[in-house]
């Protein structure tokens, strides 16, 4: 599998030969050029770096070399070890770091594994830093240490305490109703570090009736990772057998997150952001009174996610704005409205209170605060959102093809409609009033997404075929 370098982060499968997969002399050289590019940024500083990975059978392996080569270069790392991508990113700002590193491939399956490079906001670097770093490694532009001027290295994994106390405090988290509503927890760690800290939050939120599946954390993953109904049979059968009232579903680093409801049925992982941004909308003066002229009353998704966080929007007299796909796109455009809350249709919340990147903990504090405040169930809760049906597809593309040529051939069959909205900011949306189609480059596989949605599941479906249809006629 060839080896991916994007906005996400620098990606692949282990093993196999150098450029053409994550080996350690991929990795070594990405490292290097990071540091390097660390090190230009804060001249005569003494860096610190945070790291941590999540339970992936290659994450110490991976880890071992992240800490050589940032050592090796004079920059003082604090190890987290077994981390969520969010504990990392909230422990740069809590610690005042110049930089972090995420072991992690997110929602791909086993084999893979990644590095997430963030800057010293606890973002994942942008598109322009990402090409200085490459530009660096090219050159080779980079220079190591004497001895005695080797970074220093701490292993200190209690820093997630803090992110823990930081969800656990804020303002809209609603713990003593939550501990009163006494809730009954399924919960799916994917054997990775979810399955560590999810529990942990929810004792702090009061809740002790928890059903664990797949939570020790050795990267042997129990199923297929991306939270889709498909790939989460066995928690919806566990949430029935068991009359719970709900099922909490995360991805292998805990920032994409998505529910089950008491009968068993998943709720799509659109929705997570959309009840989220609900509730704190409805709660916006609250927050207001917090953090006084900080954020506008306004939300943030992406151009793949559901029609519906516009319509909550509009609800509560709250502006919308869509952004490319992408976390770093997303908040770039919430730093640009200073919006209340954002995120990612593939159930990840941006909460910028705490810091800006995707968070499944304050996710699951936040909805469990808006569950109890409704005193509905799960699947009434969810359902009086507003209803779309959304339907995820791909086509795995021919290596080497030019995507630029394949969506103006798309574009070509819809230009000449006058009911409908073309959007080229990040691959290809069409809008039509009542639904949309958006076809997009992966940032990491070498697919064609092909995310469509519509009033009815159905609609959305055959949109979807359509779609796909001419695809696979271009590529033939």
């Amino acid at each position: 599998m060839p080896l991916i370098k994007s906005i996400s982060g620098i990606r692949g499968t282990i093993g196999g030969q150098p450029g053409d997969n994550f080996t350690p002399i991929d990795i070594m050289n990405n490292l290097y050029g990071y540091g390097a590019f660390i090190k230009q940024k804060y001249p005569n500083q003494k860096i610190k770096i945070i790291v941590g990975r999540d339970s992936r059978i290659s994450g110490e392996m991976v880890k071992n070399l992240v800490v050589g080569a940032l050592l090796s270069q004079g920059l003082d790392i604090i190890d987290l070890g077994m981390a969520t991508s969010p504990t990392v990113e909230i422990s740069v700002l809590n610690q005042k770091a110049q930089g972090g590193i995420i072991i992690t491939a997110s929602h791909n399956p086993q084999g893979w594994n990644a590095l997430k490079l963030l800057n010293d906001q606890s973002e994942i670097i942008s598109a322009a830093d990402g090409e200085i770093i490459q530009d660096l490694i090219v050159k080779q532009n980079f220079s190591f240490v004497a001895e005695d001027k080797l970074g220093a290295y701490a292993f200190n994994p209690f820093l997630a305490q803090e992110h823990l106390a930081a969800v656990k405090n804020f303002p809209l988290v609603d713990a003593a109703l939550i501990k009163n509503k006494n809730f009954k927890i399924v919960l799916d760690g994917i054997n990775s570090v979810g399955g560590m800290v999810i529990p942990e939050l929810l004792k702090e939120l009061g809740i002790l009736n928890i059903i664990e599946l797949n939570c020790e954390p050795n990267g042997k993953f129990a199923h297929k990772p991306e939270p889709l109904a498909e790939n989460l049979t066995q928690i919806c059968q566990a949430v029935k057998n068991n009359k719970a009232d709900l099922g909490i579903v995360v991805d292998p680093d805990v920032d994409r997150l998505a529910f089950i409801d008491e009968n068993g049925q998943m709720v799509s992982e659109e929705y997570t952001l959309v009840a989220a941004a609900d509730y704190v909308l409805k709660n916006y003066e609250t927050l207001s009174a917090v953090y006084p002229g900080r954020y506008t009353k306004s939300t943030v998704s992406n151009l793949s996610s559901s029609r519906a966080l516009a319509d909550v929007a509009k609800k509560y007299e709250a502006r919308y704005e869509p952004a490319a796909v992408g976390e770093i796109n997303v908040v770039e455009k919430m730093k640009e409205l200073r919006a209340v809350i954002g995120g990612e249709g593939s159930g990840g919340i941006i909460c910028p209170q705490l810091h800006y990147g995707r968070d499944s903990l304050i996710g699951v504090a936040l909805i469990l605060s808006a569950l109890a405040r409704s005193g509905q169930v799960v699947s009434t809760f969810f359902q009086a959102l507003p209803q779309y049906s959304i339907v995820k597809d791909k086509i795995e593309l021919p290596f080497g093809l030019d995507m630029t040529d394949l969506l103006t051939k798309l574009k070509q069959d819809f230009q000449d409609n006058k009911d409908v909205k073309i959007t080229e900011t990040d691959g290809l949306r069409i809008d039509w009033s009542n639904s949309w189609v958006h076809f997009r480059a992966s940032n990491t596989e070498p697919i064609i997404r092909i995310y469509t949605e519509a009033a009815t599941k159905a609609a959305a479906e055959e949109l979807s075929r359509e779609s796909k249809s001419k695809i696979l006629a271009y590529i033939k």
